[in-house]
């Protein structure tokens, strides 16, 4: 099955516990170190192996898919589920399946098609390694990794930082394919939007040199951009409250691919032929790549240097930091890079781009430069430590309420302790950076592979070094397990069912809430699913960013309402009754719709039942009409708009990062 890997808003692959379901299978079949079965299964087939495993043993087992996708969970010896594992390779290529026992005893593994329509297949599995957990951090982090550092797979690259000194640094996998190239400290990642928070310093920098100020409408420096009757200043920009819509979403509604943004007075011409703005400027927090692209197209007016050249004259190079550089001309030669991969049918695909536009991403960087940037946060050698306390001052909006977003950085804490971080994604890579400035610790991980949790797996390093910390804080003693056992509530998935259903956010934009294999899973209006795991039985939160849901009841019992928690808003989502318009009233809203801000035409078809939508002459998929007038679909939530008489007009677009884009019928 073709399922393409996962990017990253506001989600990861999470783990949850819950009781084994009663399914039809084979008698458990015990594996042992040195076996490789090999089985036909067929849908509806659940095959079952045992392990008999010690406590605090460490588990690596490969489930080879020839010609079947399978899915595998994971059981302890007691029938609870420790995890499900699944990547989305399709039919061909390896399932890997590690997890740490707890206690002795036999510990099942079942497989079953992952495709209700799969027809039979065949498979191998085996054991790589059964040992005890390893007893240094060292050790124990190369287990971690261990699933990656095969020959022929990508992987990444890690450090750890503390009290001054790298104390780990080593690469698992390959950084080129198709050379063997393998990962080390020193291969070069692209950063994505960890590349923020150096765009941010350049700008204080800026102010600090008296050639800006945070204050400044940014008009003052990119007079192109449209007067939306409120100023939008620099500092609107640093802490993503400008209401200025993304541009890569932008990019991808008009059905665009980011590298044909050959230079920056492109993205400037295509961010200025909107019409309006999310928000007015410092009403609210909504991630903004527009923001920190517009950063740099000021860095460079302000400077008289392109942001590489002034990143290069006033940051890397007196950091010593000589394998990191904004890529603003794809062309260049980069030694010693990783390249990016995704898994796919029939093994790793690569991600080739020709986009080399800077700002909200586009440094590449290895974690060896990474530790001198690091440094620079405790000695201030560039910039000064004042200047450096100003990078962690949180923004604030309007009605005075603080965000968690800093300067390109975000702060605020991790299981008590004060935490500072940011991650990045583009193509395969995954990248994130955390700090812990009271404990004098780092984690840097990079990754050329999409698949790869890097969020979970920093703050699982960082437990192995903060342990003394976190028990001293009255917290439960942490281990090299994942993140998702450590914290998450053991909820009956029975109890999910009340909150399947639909919640308005805002006009026109959805939470969908629904539920999969015992897992409860939310996807906002033009985004992919997000799981949600439980911290009891009404409030859950999402992994790698502060976000949190709580379900509310009313003086009924029953659920009438959904709050999100994120960047420092609460959020109130009412539920929504889903009343379907007549089925005789859905050839009305086929039709061509017109987008000057976009300058696409999509195209809305009723064929079979269905209203299908094609962006240019790529399909998009169901049109899932909730209500009268709104429909959902794979681009967002589109409102209808009539007219006196009645007849559809137009529809206005909301999805995610970018709200009402107007199409004209």
């Amino acid at each position: 099955m073709n399922r393409s890997a996962r990017t990253i808003l506001i989600s990861t692959i999470a783990l949850v516990i819950a009781t084994r379901p009663a399914v039809a299978q084979t008698a458990p079949t015990e594996l042992e170190m040195g076996d490789v079965i090999q089985r036909d299964i067929s849908v509806g087939e659940v095959h079952a192996f045992s392990v008999d495993m010690d406590a605090d043993q460490f588990l690596l087992a490969v489930v080879e898919q020839r010609g079947v996708d399978v899915a595998i969970t994971a059981y302890d010896p007691s029938g609870e589920e420790l995890e499900e594992f699944d990547t989305p390779n399709g039919a061909v290529g390896p399932e890997a399946i590690t997890f740490v026992s707890e206690d002795a005893g036999e510990y099942l593994l079942e497989v079953h098609p992952y495709d209700d329509e799969q027809e039979t297949g065949t498979y191998d599995i085996r054991i790589e390694r059964l040992e005890a957990v390893a007893a240094t951090p060292a050790g124990k982090i190369d287990q971690m990794f261990v699933v990656w550092d095969q020959p022929g797979s990508p992987g990444a690259a890690v450090a750890v930082i503390q009290d001054g000194e790298i104390v780990f640094k080593k690469g698992y996998g390959e950084a080129n394919l198709e050379y063997g190239v393998p990962i080390t400290p020193g291969s070069v990642f692209y950063m994505a939007s960890v590349s923020k928070q150096f765009v941010a310093f350049a700008i204080l920098l800026l102010e600090q040199e008296g050639r800006l100020s945070l204050d400044d409408d940014i008009r003052k420096f990119v007079p192109e951009l449209p007067d939306y009757g409120q100023p939008i200043t620099v500092r609107h920009l640093i802490h993503h409250t400008s209401g200025i819509r993304d541009y890569l979403g932008l990019a991808d509604l008009a059905g665009m691919d980011i590298g044909r943004f050959h230079d920056d007075d492109g993205v400037i011409r295509f961010i200025s032929r909107q019409k309006a703005l999310n928000f007015d400027p410092g009403a609210e927090y909504l991630y903004s790549n527009s923001g920190y692209f517009l950063l740099a197209v000021i860095v460079e007016r302000a400077s008289g240097q392109t942001l590489r050249e002034y990143a290069d004259e006033q940051i890397f190079g007196p950091l010593g930091m000589d394998s990191s550089h904004f890529h603003d001309d794809y062309q260049h030669i980069i030694p010693e890079r990783a390249f990016s991969y995704f898994e796919g049918p029939g093994g790793y695909r690569t991600f080739l781009s020709t986009f080399d536009r800077v700002g909200s991403g586009g440094t590449y960087s290895t974690v060896e430069d990474l530790y001198r940037w690091d440094q620079n946060f405790y000695d201030g050698k560039v910039g000064g430590k004042a200047l450096i306390e100003r990078m962690h001052t949180p923004g604030m909006l309007n009605n005075g309420n603080e965000i968690d977003y800093a300067m390109g950085i975000s702060v605020g804490e991790y299981l008590g302790v004060r935490e500072v971080q940011h991650g990045g994604a583009l193509g395969g890579y995954r990248t994130y950076l955390t700090r812990f400035p009271d404990q004098d610790l780092s984690v840097i991980v990079l990754a050329n592979l999409g698949s790869v949790g890097v969020g979970r797996l920093a703050h699982d390093i960082a437990d192995l070094y903060l342990v003394d910390v976190l028990e001293d804080r009255d917290s439960e003693e942490i281990d090299a397990e994942p993140t998702a056992e450590r914290v998450a509530a053991d909820i009956d998935p029975e109890i999910y069912e009340e909150y399947v259903g639909k919640y308005e956010l805002r006009p026109g934009f959805i939470l969908a809430v629904t539920t999969d294999d015992g897992r409860l899973l939310v996807e906002p209006s033009g985004q992919q699913q997000i799981e949600m795991v439980p911290e009891s039985e009404t409030s859950f939160f999402v992994r790698e960013v502060d976000a949190r849901l709580e379900f509310l009841r009313n003086d009924n019992g029953d659920i009438h309402q959904l709050v999100l928690y994120q960047g420092g808003q609460e959020m109130a989502a009412p539920r929504i009754e889903i009343v379907p318009p007549d089925p005789g009233d859905l050839p009305g809203y086929a039709g061509d719709y017109y987008s000057e801000e976009l300058d696409v035409t999509y195209v809305i078809t009723h064929e079979d039942g269905e209203l299908r939508l094609k962006v240019g002459w790529d399909p998009r998929g169901e049109i899932e009409m909730s209500q009268a007038d709104v429909g959902l679909g794979s681009v967002g939530t589109l409102t209808f708009d009539r007219n006196d008489g009645g007849e559809i007009t137009g529809f206005s677009l909301d999805a995610g990062r970018v709200r009402g884009i107007e199409f004209t019928k």
